[in-house]
Parts: structure tokens; C-alpha cells; sequence
């Protein structure tokens, strides 16, 4: 087992997430010379050297009925830092997604735990498929914050309790909760992020009404950021069309 710095052994709580777009291949024109090779064959290529705005309308238009597989042809790598339980929601998105997260069983892993800081609705009002989350009191806050908090400091030092005195990282990992900080690359191409949108964010423009957990909707918003400045009419056509995924 590796040393690590003392410092990074204490607890830190934190309720945000973060997203960083690491690599890309994606823009409009992906869009259209995929499109245009149905037609018009090997002239299509020319479309990787023109200005997609004056085709905006033909994006427009496989948005709208739904012609899908042109907006595959474009990739996405994001590095992302959430709790854990966020990335298993994730992985229900499988189409189109490729992931790669940090393993603890080959690395000690770091004390970074989630508490939801005050913008975060705690209270569920209304039975199973009808129901919608309120502002929980100031109480409330506080006993989240501090049971939680205490929760992780303890599950930590059993973690390394068992570490030191030589149990295998992968045995010891077992006491650590699911808000525990985790990171990984997500790729994905347009429409399977559009597809992920369409089911973790909420909307006004979305024809089709999604409830997703705030955490991974976090997640979502920042992504799909990003996605916008890459493939802004297709964004565009996205919005539209109701968020529904071609």
C-alpha cells in the first residue's frame, strides 16, 4: 500500500459536482455529412468543409421526425467527480455510453464525501409516482449534515483501521458508503447523451415530464453545457423538438 499524505486522510464534505470535458470530435457538420451520404454518396464529404448554419433546417428535420443515426457520428469524453450512488444511476444508460471509473480496489480510496448543501429539497411529499420534493427546515438541514458528516467520519476510520492492519483495499472498501466521491470518464455521442438528458433533467421545454434525483441532475445540467457549445444547432433542434432524443 502506497503512502498517503496525512492531509489527504482527513474527511472533506462537499455538495457540488463536477464535470470536465476532456476530449471531443463533435459539431453540426457531423450531423450533416452522416445525413447527406443517404443522397448524394461520396459528395457528402464536401459538408465537412461548410458552414452548417445554412443547413440548420435539415437538422431541424431529423430532429423533428426522429432520424437518429446522424447525430451518432461524434464523440464526448467527460471526466466526472459525484458520489458514488450517482454513478450507479449512470450505468443504466448503456447504449451509446462507455465508462471507466477509479477502482478501490487498486487504490486506497480518498475521504471526499457528499452532504447537500441548502439549495438541495429534502422532504418527499405524495405517494410513489406522484409526489414532489419540498425545502426542508433549518432542523432538518442540520441533523442531515451532521448525522451524515459523522456517518462518514466513522465508516472512514474503520476503512483505514482494516488498512493498516493489512486487510486487502478491496475487503476494506466494503464499510464505505455510497456517498463517498468517485470519478470516471463517460464518452457518449449526441444522441445518447440527448436520450440521457431527456431522462435526467428537468425542463420546461420538454414534451415528455422526467424526475430525476437532483444529484444526477447536477451532473446532467453541466454536461449538457458543454454539449451545447460543440453542436449549438443541434442543441437548438433539441430544444424544439420537446428534448425528446431522435
Amino acid at each position: 500500500m502506497t503512502d498517503t499524505p496525512a492531509d489527504d486522510l482527513k474527511p472533506s464534505f462537499r455538495g457540488d459536482v463536477t464535470v470536465e470535458l476532456v476530449k471531443h470530435t463533435a459539431s453540426d457538420a457531423d450531423v450533416l455529412f452522416a445525413a447527406r451520404v443517404s443522397t448524394i454518396g461520396e459528395q457528402s464529404l464536401d459538408e465537412m468543409g461548410k458552414d452548417p448554419e445554412r443547413s440548420k433546417g435539415l437538422i431541424n428535420y431529423l430532429m423533428r421526425d426522429r432520424h437518429g443515426s446522424p447525430f451518432e457520428h461524434n464523440s464526448m469524453t467527460f471526466f466526472i467527480s459525484a458520489p458514488i450512488f450517482v454513478f450507479r444511476e449512470f450505468m443504466r444508460h448503456r447504449v451509446g455510453w462507455s465508462y471507466n471509473e477509479e477502482s478501490g480496489r487498486y487504490r486506497e480510496l480518498h475521504p471526499v464525501f457528499y452532504v447537500p448543501d441548502e439549495s438541495r429539497k429534502l422532504v418527499q411529499e405524495g405517494r410513489p409516482g406522484k409526489y414532489v420534493f419540498v425545502e426542508g427546515t433549518q432542523a432538518q438541514q442540520e441533523l442531515v449534515g451532521r448525522v451524515m458528516e459523522d456517518s462518514y467520519r466513522e465508516a472512514y476510520e474503520s476503512y483505514q483501521e482494516m488498512l493498516a492492519a493489512g486487510v486487502a483495499r478491496e475487503v476494506a472498501r466494503a464499510v464505505l458508503p455510497v456517498g463517498l466521491f468517485s470519478s470516471m470518464y463517460a464518452t457518449c455521442n449526441a444522441r445518447s447523451l440527448m436520450h440521457f438528458l431527456g431522462l435526467r433533467t428537468q425542463h420546461e421545454l420538454a414534451k415528455v415530464p422526467s424526475f430525476p434525483q437532483r444529484e444526477i441532475e447536477m451532473v446532467g445540467e453541466k454536461m449538457e453545457t458543454e454539449w451545447a457549445k460543440l453542436m449549438p444547432l443541434t442543441y437548438a433542434a433539441f430544444n424544439a423538438n420537446g428534448r425528446v432524443a431522435p
